[in-house]
């Protein structure tokens, strides 16, 4: 089988293509820079990062580019706030970032480049759609106003969200601004205010000001891609206004279609109601990461389709929880090959996998395919099988831990709990002379005690084994 992908902007599956045969160019839409990652950011970031290992992993050579939005209104707001630059702000939400993806095990992309590094090439974009009648200086033409792009005049707007342009209205995120030939156009380059900070203006043959956000990821794209390239994602609330206006802004400025597949993932929901900071349901990554690890919560993500609804609970991730400690149990105590074995994709189970994952990233029939394989583990003990379900999971960026770790390791929420390796290994050794001066009923009384600090002990032939339930 080979890979589809559903393109929203075909509304279809379709076999994917790449413009240059064995290479893959994908750009996905990252952080607007100015707060901690929430759980909206970590579904998007998941859910490219699980496109991106599935690309590697299929033998492609890909380059992934995510930008990182460190100018825009918001930005500059919560830097005056807090009295300290704009750079200041932003490099501290960038390492926070960069700190809460490596904890649920995200790739870092090939090219991450901040748009305050590319304004010339912004700059140089908004010229050309000028020249071309695409865009027009605001109050007629009055130096230091905005510049704006001419909706109406691109015919191909409204393609990627499947409407013509009289059903359209302007997005949420864009501002109907004073100057505006028509409320559906946006801005390209925005007018430096009075009463905004230095470092949030760039120089420019408008006037001093700043690059729109739409603008910003036409540009980045282009210079780091090339003028077409094979996949641009982000979430579904991107869909419009922001790339249905980077579709107009690039192939105006361009005369040629840009980018071959449009991915977007599907919205969160918390307990079934859209995440909001007003429904007090509002969640970071590193709220979740107080009561859940990292690769459980990877783990919880990856099974719901990326196109599907995603919804957050307490609940789900326990049972998240529960199903991979599943699949850590069937690998405990097989002894597992130090290096990663090749996979051999004619092997029955493999062959399967890959049937999901090249089904428009089907993850959750990929999971499907190793809970079978670690039931046969458990049938079988097979140090093949247990290898295959490691290499395997490892596409997905779980299942890479050593099993005992993982089983071994304190729930974030009961950390403080005080009983670490050492004290239950004191525990098991108490209780093993208990057994041998045959006071058994000290021997049960530890056991117990153990079992109500969530700690199972597995007795064998070797000794005493132990997980935490």
């Amino acid at each position: 089988m080979t890979l589809r992908l559903f393109n929203t902007l075909t509304r279809r599956l379709e076999t994917f293509t790449p413009i240059v045969p064995g290479q893959v160019r994908m750009y996905v839409c990252g952080m607007t820079i100015y707060d901690l990652c929430h759980m909206g950011h970590a579904r998007m970031m998941m859910a490219f990062d699980v496109v991106y290992r599935w690309l590697s992993a299929s033998g492609y050579q890909v380059t992934y580019v995510r930008n990182i939005t460190d100018i825009e209104d918001k930005i500059i707001k919560r830097a005056v706030e807090r009295g300290i630059t704009i750079r200041a702000l932003t490099d501290q939400m960038i390492a926070a970032m960069r700190q809460d993806l490596a904890a649920i095990g995200t790739v870092a992309p090939t090219h991450e480049p901040r748009a305050t590094d590319y304004v010339p090439q912004m700059l140089a974009m908004i010229h050309t759609l000028e020249d071309k009648g695409l865009a027009y200086r605001a109050h007629g033409g009055q130096a230091g106003g905005d510049v704006n792009f001419a909706v109406r005049k691109f015919p191909g707007y409204g393609k990627l969200s499947g409407k013509s342009i009289d059903e359209l209205r302007a997005g949420e995120r864009v501002a109907v601004a004073e100057g505006k030939d028509d409320p559906l156009d946006f801005v390209l380059w925005k007018a430096a205010k009075a009463d905004e900070p230095a470092d949030a203006t760039f120089p420019s043959d408008y006037g001093p000001g700043r690059p729109g956000w739409h603008i910003e990821c036409s540009a980045m794209s282009c210079a780091l891609l090339g003028e077409r390239f094979d996949i641009h994602g982000g979430g579904m609330d991107l869909q419009f206004p922001h790339h249905e206006n980077e579709i107009a802004q690039s192939e105006g400025a361009l005369g040629h279609p840009f980018v071959n597949v449009w991915l977007h993932n599907g919205f969160l929901n918390v307990d079934n109601e859209k995440m909001s900071k007003s429904l007090g349901n509002f969640f970071t990554i590193r709220d979740v990461l107080q009561k859940f690890d990292g690769e459980t919560l990877r783990f919880f993500m990856l099974r719901t389709h990326y196109r599907s609804p995603f919804n957050f609970s307490d609940q789900l991730l326990d049972d998240a929880r529960t199903a991979l400690r599943r699949l850590y149990t069937a690998l405990d105590g097989i002894t597992l090959p130090e290096a990663h074995i090749t996979i051999d994709w004619t092997q029955p189970q493999a062959a399967a996998f890959k049937t999901a994952m090249d089904d428009d990233f089907n993850t959750p029939g990929a999971l499907a395919v190793l809970f079978e394989l670690a039931n046969e583990c458990n049938r079988s003990r097979s140090a093949d099988t247990a290898a295959l379900l490691r290499a395997l999971a490892g596409t997905l960026g779980v299942l890479q831990q050593a099993p005992r770790t993982f089983l071994q390791a304190a729930n974030a929420e009961h950390a403080d709990s005080g009983l670490d390796q050492a004290s239950i290994e004191g525990l098991i050794a108490d209780r093993s002379a208990a057994k041998a001066a045959k006071n058994f009923a000290e021997a049960d009384r530890i056991r117990q005690h153990l079992a109500a600090q969530g700690i199972e002990l597995k007795d064998s032939a070797a000794g005493t084994t132990w997980v935490r339930a």
